[in-house]
């Protein structure tokens, strides 16, 4: 695993100034309304939550429903994610311009992300209005009502910005899961994905169906926050059949040890290839079309 080059920016991520609690009230009535009737949640078990995107000059909101489990919160990695897209940072613009390799297909249709572990899915929300792209956020059944809020709540703001997101479920390793969303994707997403070591496995099965057996090039990005030392055994198993290159740190937030840690993974095979480099590519882009 490579070291961050000198050229990549740290930037102070403080989740607590870039994501300002709401109250209910706060919120439009017809989230509210939503969220009464055909969510059947309790006001006194949620949270809302603003996102002010700066780069397009609007703002999105998500719900959080901690009582119901850890899928269902926001998390410091997801806070970084969104951050550096908002912030049109290199390191995420560069990663995304892969996408495009020159190709005038690509260039005149929205990007396709599919995100992994979406949870709450702020960031692909987050990435459908910053980036115009279409994308598909993704988690196991019991997670999609509360996404699918989350998408239906920000459904003006991704039309104005000419983005989309669609919800699906996704078992990490369920071939037959995957063959449905299909590969028709030019970037994969995730954010805290790594934390029980049973679904390692499961999780490689799935980067290794999106990134090794498409017809084309695909980078994952994974932002990530270290908790455990075996952590370890995934990014080795991982190095087998991926470059992994960290690609930005954020310093360490008040009171931990280390900060959030986003990845680049690019499938091998790839990397054998020598491609025709686009000099303009190697500089970030606006990459919304």
């Amino acid at each position: 695993m490579s070291t961050p080059p000198n050229n990549h920016h740290h930037i102070d991520i403080n989740p607590s100034t870039i994501f300002e609690p709401v109250v209910l009230q706060d919120v439009p009535s017809e989230i509210q309304e939503d969220s009464a009737e055909s969510q059947q949640v309790q006001p006194q078990e949620q949270q809302q939550q603003m996102y002010n995107l700066q780069s397009i000059n609007s703002t999105i909101v998500i719900r959080q429903l901690p009582s119901q489990g850890l899928s269902f919160k926001l998390w410091p990695a997801a806070t970084t994610l969104v951050t550096l897209l908002d912030s049109n940072q290199s390191c995420i613009t560069n990663s995304i311009s892969v996408v495009f390799n020159g190709s005038d297909a690509i260039q005149h249709r929205r990007i396709r992300i599919l995100e992994l572990g979406s949870g709450t899915g702020v960031v692909g929300i987050a990435a459908a209005a910053i980036l115009g792209a279409s994308v598909t956020v993704t988690d196991l059944p019991h997670v999609l009502p509360n996404m699918q809020f989350n998408v239906d709540a920000n459904a003006k703001t991704l039309k104005l910005h000419g983005g989309a997101a669609e919800v699906a479920a996704l078992s990490w390793g369920d071939t037959q899961n995957m063959e449905a969303i299909g590969r028709e994707f030019d970037m994969i997403m995730g954010s805290d994905i790594v934390y029980h070591d049973h679904l390692y496995e499961p999780l490689l099965e799935t980067l290794k169906f999106f990134l090794l057996k498409s017809e084309k090039k695909i980078v994952f990005l994974m932002a990530h926050l270290k908790r455990w030392k075996k952590e370890s055994a995934f990014f080795k198993k991982a190095k087998k059949h991926f470059d992994v290159e960290i690609i930005h740190n954020d310093e360490p937030s008040s009171g931990s040890r280390v900060g959030v840690v986003v990845y680049q993974f690019v499938g091998k095979v790839w990397c054998k290839i020598k491609p025709e480099v686009d000099r303009s590519l190697t500089r970030p882009i606006n990459v919304r079309v």
